[in-house]
């Protein structure tokens, strides 16, 4: 259950509060913490989790799944990450794709046996598919992509497209909880002396299996991670505009590349590059929009950037009113100049 108050954003009138009641118990706050990893390597998302969890006090044990062939070697990563006092390390091939049949029973488990008061994961997509069902099986109502926390039993999520905030006080027994990975630091992957447990993980229910997973390579930086991002939109009109005039600004820039929904939906990029509600949320110190008009959806995953520039004809494109600077101008003239100018 939640008790929920919320906050309008700067410039828009205060919404009332409703009053809340603190239920948390008196037992210190121990958080079960869920690593993502791929190929032996954790996820940031993961690490910004870890930052976020130690603002709830108690102890953070870091739960590790796959392979025995992976898993083993995460764990041991994790246990360097500080504010991370224990790892526990459970392998089977059911975990190795990271699916939350197999997965949410197991964090169910620890729970119950453990005690654990908070269960916390980054709000990934793999985060997205496991958190939720482990929150069904411990009877518990989830608070996803917080970006603030107030308190054992207290957070703050964007709620409207990121339009406003909402301070949720969860009454739940277990606090089960995704972090926005862009809101928090991640935490340091060096200086921790966490010890490693290895936990059973008995008969794992395996209902669903991977099939096939297609990987999109890159030698540009990762769009989650990027400290600079160009992004392109349905104006750059095919797939060949995009490798003509957002590729190299984005290599000239050294940044990742994104897109806008309406670009990808048009088959102009590919879908992992989507930036906005429904893509990956980003925060890099410098955000490129090149014909991107500013839709609601696409703002919610850019917004906190902290320089925007926009390039765009239309002079009342939305994405002007979050621009830090704006070039009204014609992309397929302004982009190649500038790229040659850099």
């Amino acid at each position: 259950m939640f008790a929920v108050r919320s906050m309008l954003r700067a410039g828009s009138r205060a919404a009332t509060p409703l009053r809340a009641f603190s239920t948390s118990s008196m037992r210190q706050a121990n958080t079960l913490l869920f690593v993502e990893h791929k190929n032996g390597a954790i996820n940031p998302a993961s690490l910004s989790a870890v930052t976020a969890a130690q603002k709830l006090g108690g102890e953070i044990h870091a739960l590790v799944t796959g392979s025995s062939s992976h898993a083993k070697a995460v764990a041991e990563a994790a246990s360097k990450v500080q504010g991370v006092s224990k790892v526990l390390v459970s392998t089977s091939d059911a975990f190795s794709a990271l699916l939350a049949e197999p997965i949410a029973p197991l964090i169910e488990s620890l729970v119950k046996s453990k005690s654990y008061t908070h269960v916390v994961a980054g709000h990934t997509a793999v985060g997205r598919d496991i958190i939720p069902r482990a929150a069904v099986c411990l009877d518990s109502s989830q608070v996803s992509d917080i970006i603030e926390v107030q308190g054992e039993d207290t957070f703050v999520r964007p709620i409207y497209a990121g339009n406003a905030l909402a301070t949720v006080m969860s009454k739940d027994g277990v606090k089960v909880v995704t972090v926005r990975g862009t809101a928090f630091d991640a935490a340091s992957t060096e200086g921790g002396n966490a010890s490693v447990e290895e936990v059973d993980a008995g008969e794992v229910p395996q209902p669903t299996k991977l099939v096939q997973e297609k990987m999109s390579e890159s030698t540009r930086p990762d769009l989650a991670t990027a400290s600079r991002v160009v992004s392109g939109g349905r104006a750059l009109k095919s797939s060949e505009g995009f490798a003509k005039y957002i590729e190299p600004l984005a290599d000239k820039l050294k940044a990742a590349v994104g897109a806008s929904r309406a670009a990808v939906d048009a088959g102009y990029a590919d879908n992992a590059l989507q930036v906005g509600q429904t893509g990956k949320i980003v925060a890099p110190e410098l955000y490129v929009a090149v014909g991107i008009s500013g839709a609601i959806q696409h703002l919610a995953g850019m917004k906190d950037s902290k320089t925007i520039v926009a390039i765009n004809k239309d002079p009342e494109a939305p994405i002007f009113q979050v621009a830090d600077m704006g070039l009204v101008a014609d992309l397929y003239e302004a982009v190649p100049e500038l790229t040659e100018k850099l």
